[in-house]
């Protein structure tokens, strides 16, 4: 739909004899275009379930797809969130496979969230630093965000709850590991899925906390708009690749460009940003979900996984989580 010549070359090269025929996308983003932030260049509109489908064919096409869809919410437009949630329960109808989660804030109140859950037939909740009301938000605490009240909820009802943790270290955060394994211990029917390989972005946070979330038999992470090959590497080997599951991250998935591990951080670098065109050379990016992608490869290469252990990162693990 939005790929480019490059973008095809790439996937022909790298990726078309790595990604099975099924494809489960732990991690992706529906959206009405008037509620939400974020644009796509040269795209427009709402995406539901159908133009989700048309964008996914950029990344592995052919493959057959199903999704863990998660709404987008603005904290500074309050109407995005019942709007979004209700906006991603009515694309599950085209897909039984396919299952959504609920945008929470941490002022919901426990019970009303259980109720809407419910109603709406969504599968578990979504937080997000940006509610939070410590500020900056990037160094919240996981229950500034997520307080204990609502992953409670999720343990009796027997949900995941998605988090994109904070704070500049990530996992090596002692804050975050302390919360991580308290509520997973704690509540043993909720299953936390840490997103982007744990935030490992930069991947030395995951060498150096991942150790110590060992043991915790409800927890999960999604690859989602990870570039960074060792970030998954670190789960794989030290939680095994039972506990890793693919996200595209749509709409992320769709920028040119990919992040780039940096001294004890990480930079994003995208289409518009001045370094493509070197001195003997121009680089033309490509969309960010194919860098992902191919990091996802060098992966499972490096922890030399079997064709069955791929299999299971594009849907298996997902399959048996939610029931598939």
């Amino acid at each position: 739909m939005l790929a480019k010549e490059q973008d095809r070359a790439f996937y022909d090269r790298e990726l078309a004899s790595f990604i099975p025929d099924r494809v489960f996308d732990a991690h992706t983003h529906l959206w009405i275009e008037s509620l939400s932030h974020f644009r796509i260049p040269g795209f427009t509109g709402d995406v539901g379930y159908e133009q989700y489908l048309a964008m996914m064919n950029d990344l592995h096409p052919g493959r057959h797809v199903a999704a863990l869809f998660i709404p987008f919410a603005a904290s500074d437009r309050p109407e995005s969130v019942a709007d979004g949630n209700e906006w991603v329960a009515r694309q599950l109808a085209a897909d039984s496979n396919s299952r959504g989660l609920f945008f929470t804030s941490p002022a919901d109140d426990p019970e009303w969230v259980r109720q809407e859950v419910r109603r709406l037939g969504l599968h578990g909740l979504k937080c997000y630093h940006t509610f939070s009301d410590n500020k900056p938000t990037w160094e919240s605490q996981i229950p500034d965000y997520l307080p204990e009240p609502l992953v409670k909820v999720a343990d009796e009802e027997g949900w995941a709850i998605t988090l994109h943790m904070v704070r500049s270290r990530a996992a090596a955060d002692a804050s975050n590991i302390h919360w991580i394994r308290h509520y997973c211990e704690k509540y043993p029917d909720m299953n936390l899925i840490l997103a982007h390989s744990a935030r490992g972005f930069q991947p030395a946070h995951n060498l150096e906390g991942l150790s110590q979330l060992t043991g915790l038999d409800n927890l999960y992470f999604d690859t989602s708009a990870n570039c960074e090959p060792i970030a998954h590497q670190a789960i794989i080997r030290i939680l095994g690749h039972e506990k890793l599951l693919y996200g595209s991250d749509l709409p992320v998935s769709h920028i040119r460009g990919r992040h780039v591990a940096v001294a004890d951080s990480f930079l994003f670098l995208d289409q518009d940003t001045p370094i493509w065109e070197a001195k003997y050379m121009k680089i033309e990016p490509v969309l960010l979900g194919l860098e992902h992608l191919r990091s996802i490869k060098w992966a499972c290469w490096s922890e030399r996984l079997s064709d069955i252990a791929v299999e299971d990162i594009f849907w298996n693990n997902a399959a048996r989580l939610f029931g598939l």
